[in-house]
């Protein structure tokens, strides 16, 4: 092990690194689905999902022939639903392309959907111990404080110092790469943290001017603040014969792939009056149905990404009731688009917020038949 920051984070990690599943093992499709599960969802809360997932798709083979709707059902609750459909699409390249083999080579693992650069090399090191660094979140800002680099890090010159640093760290035969990258990411993640870390527990406090100078409030550089964005949605619940109707989400909508109630914006609608108006339209034009919509019956907030959203769930009901094509002449536009009643909605791949409606829905038809 040529680098000393190495030898000391791996002495370190012997003996204070968690024991987490995903360590435990050198199969690089399970390497694979942890670190897309990972990304950008805390560790405790992808345990749970890390087992039962596995448990439905031990292999890459199995996960290649379910459907992306099963996928999604073992996904929900995850967010950022991209990565299951990345995550189905990369096994069916691994099934169809090297017969089932994660690929070795960079360039390959990189061709597989949903993998950049950091998942790559992860993969390779956990799982073949090829000569291969990392950097992600937790691992930049470490090297950031290693380096006392003063620039932001999203620049294009950060980035490649960064990495190159990490290629540094690692061997070139490879041998222990792996545990050198498992290392840096869990001081990284537990010991140099964003606000106040623990640098009299550090084993990388020799190798650090920034905790010598006083400055990790200034290392890394802060990014700008979020813009956040207010919208208002509405969530139309349309109901026939005790049924919902339910929308499969499209390609370039949010949640794409997933099942909710058919919801549309209402930010610039400055009264009920507007609402009804807007709401009556966009169904028609979704779904040739005239409705008639009755008043908001309950009202959720929930934020994704750089979004803050406030649904609001208007009750509906088809103008024409009784007549049984009524319900029909929608579910023929094809299969995003179902009838569906209670207990069947939860087999459904719902969106979190659908399953928050859902939860409402449930709680309010138990209460009015009690």
């Amino acid at each position: 092990m040529r680098s000393p920051i190495a030898a000391a984070a791996v002495a370190w990690f012997r003996d204070h690194g968690r024991d987490l599943p995903w360590r435990a093992t050198r199969d690089p499709y399970r390497i694979w689905v942890s670190e897309i599960m990972l990304q950008q969802t805390q560790v405790a809360t992808v345990i749970p999902y890390y087992a039962r997932f596995l448990e439905r798709f031990p292999d890459v083979r199995t996960l290649a022939e379910a459907s992306e709707d099963e996928v999604f059902r073992y996904w929900a609750g995850l967010g950022y639903y991209r990565r299951a459909r990345q995550l189905h699409a990369a096994a069916n390249c691994v099934v169809q392309q090297h017969g089932g083999q994660f690929p070795k080579d960079l360039e390959a693992m990189l061709s597989l959907p949903g993998v950049g650069r950091y998942t790559a090399c992860a993969i390779l090191s956990f799982a073949y111990d090829l000569n291969h660094g990392i950097v992600e979140a937790n691992t930049q800002r470490l090297y950031a404080r290693l380096l006392y680099w003063k620039e932001p890090l999203q620049a294009t010159k950060s980035q490649n110092a960064l990495w190159e640093f990490a290629e540094g760290l690692v061997p070139e035969n490879g041998k222990g790469a792996g545990q050198i990258n498992q290392a840096v990411m869990e001081i990284g993640s537990q010991i140099c943290t964003p606000n106040q870390p623990h640098c009299d527990r550090c084993p990388l406090l020799p190798f650090c001017p920034t905790s010598a100078k006083g400055h990790f409030d200034r290392i890394p550089v802060p990014k700008p603040p979020k813009k956040i964005t207010e919208l208002r949605e509405a969530a139309v619940l349309i109901e026939h014969a005790g049924r919902w109707l339910m929308r499969r989400c499209q390609v370039g909508e949010r949640w794409a792939g997933l099942w909710d109630f058919p919801r549309f914006d209402i930010t610039d609608c400055d009264s009920e009056a507007a609402v009804r108006k807007v709401l009556t339209n966009a169904v028609f034009e979704r779904f040739q149905q005239h409705i008639d919509v009755g008043n908001s019956r309950h009202s959720l907030k929930h934020a994704v990404t750089r979004y803050r959203i406030t649904l609001q769930c208007y009750d509906a009901n088809l103008k024409i009731p009784t007549r049984r094509t009524a319900s029909t002449n929608i579910v023929s536009q094809g299969g995003d688009v179902q009838w569906c009643d209670l207990a069947h909605m939860e087999d459904l791949a719902l969106s979190a917020s659908g399953k928050r409606v859902l939860r409402w829905l449930k709680k309010r038809t138990h209460s009015t038949t009690d």
